[in-house]
């Protein structure tokens, strides 16, 4: 027998409870910051806690490049700030969720 989502009672392999909270979630909000010996970081804030390691994972393998996940935000090595806003849309995140400063 399927295992049956909690949250909307469909069974896992059609589960659409993932995509609904992408369209529903929060303002994301990604920009970068000088690290140690003048490299710099990408932050990416406001992915919620359940999809951040998924997200950061899927970050990292688009960008190539190093990276992890704290709390509630992303740190990618590098200045990606327009190839993490490009990066998100194509894993599933809303356009107009995404503020890059």
């Amino acid at each position: 027998m399927a295992d049956i989502c909690p949250r909307c009672g469909l069974p896992t392999e059609i589960c659409v409870c993932n995509i609904l909270d992408r369209e529903t979630e929060t303002k994301i909000k990604v920009y970068t910051k000088k690290a140690k010996f003048d490299k710099y970081v990408t932050i990416v804030e406001g992915i919620n806690a359940d999809e951040i390691e998924r997200t950061a994972k899927s970050l990292k393998r688009i960008l190539a490049c190093g990276g992890t996940y704290k709390d509630s935000t992303i740190e990618l090595q590098g200045e990606h700030k327009l190839k993490a806003k490009k990066a998100l849309i194509s894993i599933g995140y809303k356009d107009n969720n995404i503020d890059v400063s």
